[in-house]
């Protein structure tokens, strides 16, 4: 059966990424067996370009009916002062499709550890997936703003934080049986409904582990120990701080995918670095975020294991051989990246 991939191009660098991604996406498909069709649609300033919005109409209802989306980057100078940002169609895009679930990996390449900040021994054996709870919280909450006082509510229920908690045991059962919980129990009422909840959940999973940790711990941990985690879960605020600190670790952004589900809906996939209008149509982008979320695409949304797996090896083994773009220290251009892993499939 074939399965329908909705391609969103964007701005910035996110055309010629697309398209390594998806020259990337036909050579494994090949060699899988796997059938697909594209469409691609107008999002972000591209949107706003083609339709005056950042998600036109027609990009959103293919959305509601695609087996999977491809998002590239968004966002550029020129829309700063729009009424609406480019942005706006990313979190219009999460509401209308429920995408509760944000997926983030963390893991070090050894031909990239000398780009990481922290010392050698530090980020040894790091590789852990934060999950992310991206439709509730303060971000949906009440915000009130007077002169001299402002208020910001963050309400959670019982199953917004059991469907993300529930997500977060799925992935550890395929991974090492360990749920690292993050919560703030000890000031936070939505946070003792977390902590409660997530042990209601662990029942569920005997095989998987769950140990709870109070956010501001854990953002010290991921420094010192990094390697300890296997699967974080946490509401939306502190993973939002966390998934952008756990993105230092690795030196670079240019080499982290991320997913978005919902429970019944399509998913997204995307890299977690924006649309660097700086280098836009120079060739020398990094595309290494983009053809990792498409390896995310397969395995998650598809059941591609083997698909996957062979983007991923491609990938390291590009690295290892110093083919590096120019964010990596490397001189190769995007292009000549792209191929190699192409080669090395």
């Amino acid at each position: 059966m074939t399965k329908k991939i909705l391609t969103l191009a964007g701005d910035g660098i996110g055309p010629e990424i697309m398209t390594a991604g998806l020259e990337v996406l036909q050579a494994v498909a090949e060699k899988i067996s796997f059938d697909y069709s594209l469409e691609a649609q107008p999002f972000g300033g591209a949107g706003i370009d083609a339709a005056g919005h950042p998600l036109p109409a027609a990009t959103l209802e293919a959305a509601k009916k695609a087996d999977a989306i491809l998002l590239a980057a968004i966002g550029s100078p020129q829309y700063d002062q729009a009424p609406v940002r480019p942005e706006q169609g990313l979190l219009a895009l999460r509401k209308e499709l429920n995408l509760f679930a944000n997926i983030r990996p963390v893991k070090v390449f050894d031909a990239l550890k000398h780009l990481s900040p922290l010392k050698p021994e530090r980020i040894a054996g790091v590789d852990f997936v934060l999950v992310r709870e991206l439709t509730g919280g303060i971000y949906f909450g009440q915000h009130i703003l007077q002169e001299d006082a402002a208020r910001d509510i963050n309400d959670y229920s019982t199953e917004e934080i059991r469907r993300i908690v529930r997500k977060a045991f799925e992935i550890a059962q395929e991974r090492g049986k360990k749920v690292t919980s993050i919560d703030k129990q000890n000031v936070l009422a939505t946070s003792k409904l977390w902590r409660k909840v997530a042990e209601e959940v662990a029942d569920e999973f005997p095989d998987v582990t769950l140990e709870h940790q109070l956010v501001d711990s854990a953002a010290m941990v991921m420094i010192t120990n990094p390697a300890r985690f296997d699967v974080i879960v946490t509401e939306n605020l502190f993973g939002d701080i966390l998934s952008d600190e756990s993105s230092v670790l690795l030196g670079t952004l240019g080499v982290m995918p991320s997913a978005s589900h919902s429970e019944d809906g399509p998913s997204l996939y995307e890299p977690i670095h924006g649309s660097a209008p700086d280098i836009a149509g120079q060739g020398i982008a990094n595309p290494i975020s983009m053809i990792l979320s498409v390896a995310m695409m397969l395995r998650d949304s598809f059941g591609e294991t083997i698909g996957a797996e062979l983007i991923e090896r491609a990938v390291d083994k590009t690295l290892s051989q110093g083919i590096l773009t120019r964010d990596l220290g490397g001189h190769a251009t995007m292009a000549e990246m792209t191929s190699t892993i192409i080669g090395n499939l």
